[in-house]
Order: C-alpha cells, then sequence, then structure tokens
C-alpha cells in the first residue's frame, strides 16, 4: 500500500473524535489546576487563604497565553486557581479545532507556571462554545460570582483552621451555613469582608488597552505623543451590570 493511502486510512481513526467550534460562535477556554491545594499548601506552603505570590503567578500565566500562545486573546480572567480566555471572535487558529485548544493551552500554561514556580504544575483545559454575546457576559458574571462565594468561604474555613479547627471541624462548621452567617462568623473576629482587597473576591481581569506615550518623530525632531496598545491588569472589577459592560467594551474595542 502506498504511504499517502496508508496515511489517509490512519488519520480516520487519529481524527474520529474531533469536534470544531463552529464559525458563528464565540470560544472560551478555561483552565484548572490540578492538584493545585496540594501544591499551594503542602508543597509551597503559600499563605492561606491567599497569597500574592500565588495570585501574581496566576495573572503572569494569563499574559503569558494571551501574547505567545499564539491565539487572539483578547480577555483573560483568573480566580483562585482557574483562568478563563476569550478569544478574538474571528479566531480561525487550528481550524477552531478544539483538540488543539485544548492540548495548546494546556501546555503552554503549564510550561510558564511550572518554570515560574521552580516546581511540577499542570492544567487542564476545557473549551466553551458560546453562541452571542448576552451569553459571554453571562459567562464572565457566572465566573466572578464564583469567585465571590469561593473567597468567602475561603476566608472562613481558614479562619477557622488557624484557630485550631481540623480540617474535618471546620468543614463541619461551614456545612449548610448561609452568606450572612460566614459574614458574621469573620466580623466577630475582626474581619469585615466587604473591605478585604477586591481581586480576593472578584478575582483579576486582563487586557487590552489604549494608552497614549511619549514618542520621538525622526523626521519632525520632535516629541510626539503616540498610541500604544498595552495590557492592563485590573484587581479592582466592578460588579454585575458594569462588568458585563466591561465584557462588551473589550469586546467592542477589539473586535470592529
Amino acid at each position: 500500500m502506498k504511504f499517502d493511502d496508508f496515511d489517509s486510512q490512519m488519520r480516520v481513526y487519529e481524527e474520529s473524535l474531533d469536534q470544531y467550534i463552529l464559525p458563528d460562535m464565540y470560544i472560551v477556554a478555561r483552565l484548572d489546576g490540578r492538584s493545585f491545594t496540594r501544591l499551594t499548601k503542602e508543597v509551597c506552603k503559600f499563605e492561606a487563604p491567599f497569597d500574592v505570590r500565588f495570585r501574581d503567578l496566576m495573572v503572569n500565566t494569563v499574559r503569558s497565553l494571551m501574547t505567545d500562545s499564539g491565539f487572539n486573546i483578547v480577555y483573560g480572567y483568573t480566580e483562585s486557581d482557574e483562568i478563563s480566555l476569550l478569544f478574538h471572535k474571528d479566531e480561525q487558529s487550528f481550524g477552531r479545532k478544539v483538540r488543539k485548544i485544548n492540548t495548546t493551552l494546556a501546555g503552554e500554561a503549564s510550561a510558564f507556571f511550572s518554570l515560574a514556580l521552580g516546581q511540577k504544575a499542570t492544567f487542564d483545559c476545557r473549551v466553551v462554545p458560546l453562541p452571542n454575546l448576552d451569553k459571554v457576559m453571562d459567562y464572565f458574571a457566572w465566573r466572578q460570582e464564583d469567585s465571590h462565594r469561593n473567597s468567602l468561604n475561603a476566608w472562613a474555613y481558614w479562619t477557622l483552621r488557624k484557630e485550631g479547627f481540623s480540617q474535618e471541624e471546620a468543614t463541619g462548621e461551614m456545612e449548610g451555613k448561609s452568606v450572612s452567617y460566614k459574614n458574621e462568623l469573620l466580623f466577630q473576629r475582626g474581619i469585615n469582608y466587604n473591605d478585604l482587597p477586591s481581586w480576593q473576591k472578584r478575582g483579576t481581569g486582563v487586557y487590552y488597552t489604549d494608552v497614549m506615550k511619549e514618542g520621538f518623530n525622526p523626521l519632525t525632531n520632535e516629541k510626539v505623543m503616540v498610541k500604544r496598545r498595552v495590557i492592563k491588569v485590573d484587581y479592582d472589577l466592578p460588579l454585575e451590570e458594569k462588568y458585563r459592560e466591561l465584557i462588551k467594551f473589550v469586546l467592542g474595542t477589539l473586535t470592529d
């Protein structure tokens, strides 16, 4: 059998489970750290419930994916050990093949984070196809709400642990408790949840923005102001409708 015929025959099996994102769909990719609780609390011993060093590792991983992965990513969001990436509406890399997007982003994130941390770390990745802008805004509003819930739970849980509660005791104390109960638990210990840093409660956004910078025109030998596109790391994201407007603004600015 000729190689070309043999190759075509075998590729049918290799590509039998391939999926493609339809041209009119938005693409979001979500990455999650694998076994990061053990990595952050036991191996690296980061401060609980939040550590600026870990936050910066996650933010820098987002920046790397936006600038060096080869995909046209217009917005990145990170909270806890997860990352969500919004692609440009017209992204065509790898023919929008799900397998390629998943494996490339998981590999890129794992490699960058591991090198930056100095420890082995791995991410998995899933592609989330979304049909319209409303669903894109819904998606990021959902992840931000997840961030808020996780943050409150983490603060309450680790506050109890630091008081001497065992893992089982702290988990049992939190089980089934309301948001108001957890806020009161913290308040009684001198922690006002509303006053905690925004990035701990709402996550962090990463997106491109235009800024004016001083440049030099060699033809006129004069200093001039020029527009530059830079990455902005937003540690104080807005909430609810204002956050949805931010997503719309970023997409509108970058996809016209």
